[in-house]
């Protein structure tokens, strides 16, 4: 019986669970968040929990793939990976204590994608009908992209939680099915455990934020996770993140819209709108978190279906689901009493 798929996730889970515990009275003496404008939060308040994750990812998912010899396998890309993983935390640390001009952080993470890219496999394909390159380009801005509307869509307590814990725990399921290599299921099963071991400090409200430290490198590390299934199963690869594809980019369509610097924080996400309308974090989170295991379910059901006509009427359906939740988020919902 393999049981390490189990071991892997219960083991990052306590890890971060402990590290968190021992580590908090120097993170509130060190490594406070103020409120901002695109604060959710009223009081200063901890921040930098993502370097637990990820550093609790990378131990038992490190173990896990060397005790199997996978490294062997694509050595310069889990390599690359997870030195991209620790270099995308240190910039986000950096971040965090003292704020970075976006130019500099940008070519930093422009850098350590297009070494990801880089070094996939050389028969790593999507859609056959683009040249090589083409497809390269793509996968290198969709990258990109997803490393930083993780850290955009990181705005209320939970969130995070809400969204990649489903996303990494049905990509491990799909791992487990055969739909990812054995390394790529490993490092789902981590996270995934990892971010649970998260979640109980920054439950609403929280007593500690994940900070770029943390949203970054899962923005890369799910990022990838997501790239290697869309090479044989596109559909279910676009729908496991469709809510967080769409709130981000719609808000960054709109803001662009409206001639707003894009790189000034804001509160324009819809969750964010939701939450200023009355909604609480535990509503908003919930909705989310229901959404993302029916969009897991649809991918599920695209995986196991290649028939264009299923493909289609999951992504159809998918996308709607999205846009009622969005629509909910949307309208003007009563205040709360002061």
């Amino acid at each position: 019986m393999d049981i390490l798929p189990l071991l892997l996730p219960i083991g990052a889970g306590i890890t971060v669970f402990g590290l968190i515990t021992l580590s908090m009275p120097v993170l509130r003496s060190h490594a406070l968040a103020r409120p901002n404008q695109r604060s959710s939060h009223k009081v200063p308040t901890p921040q930098g929990g993502g370097i637990f994750i990820i550093a609790a990812t990378i131990l038992v998912a490190g173990l896990g793939i060397y005790s199997e010899a996978l490294f062997k396998d694509q050595p310069a890309t889990l390599v690359c990976l997870l030195g991209g993983t620790v270099l995308l935390a240190t910039i986000g640390a950096i971040d965090d204590l003292r704020a970075l001009e976006a130019l500099p952080r940008f070519l930093l993470q422009t850098s350590v994608i297009f070494a990801v890219v880089a070094t996939l496999p050389a028969g790593f394909r999507v859609i056959d009908a683009l040249p090589w390159w083409v497809e390269r380009a793509c996968i290198f801005i969709a990258l990109l992209w997803f490393v930083n509307l993780v850290n955009f869509m990181d705005g209320i307590d939970w969130m995070t939680a809400g969204e990649i814990v489903p996303v990494t725990a049905a990509l491990a399921i799909f791992g487990l099915m055969g739909a990812l290599p054995r390394d790529a299921t490993l490092i789902s099963l981590a996270l995934c455990g990892a971010i649970i071991g998260f979640a109980p400090f920054n439950r609403p409200v929280a007593r500690l934020f994940l900070g770029d430290v943390g949203s970054l490198p899962i923005g890369l590390i799910v990022g990838w996770l997501l790239a290697l299934l869309a090479a044989d199963h596109l559909v279910a690869a676009l729908l496991l993140p469709l809510y967080y594809l769409a709130d981000a980019t719609i808000t960054l369509l709109r803001r662009l819209a409206g001639g707003e610097r894009i790189t000034q924080a804001h509160r324009s996400h819809f969750y964010q709108r939701a939450m200023d309308s009355g909604l609480c974090a535990y509503t908003i989170v919930g909705r989310v978190f229901l959404v993302n295991i029916a969009l897991a379910t649809l991918a599920a059901i695209a995986l196991q279906n290649a028939a264009i006509l299923a493909q289609a009427v999951c992504l159809v359906a998918g996308c709607a689901i999205v846009a009622a939740l969005l629509w909910s988020f949307n309208r003007q919902a009563p205040l709360r009493p002061a």
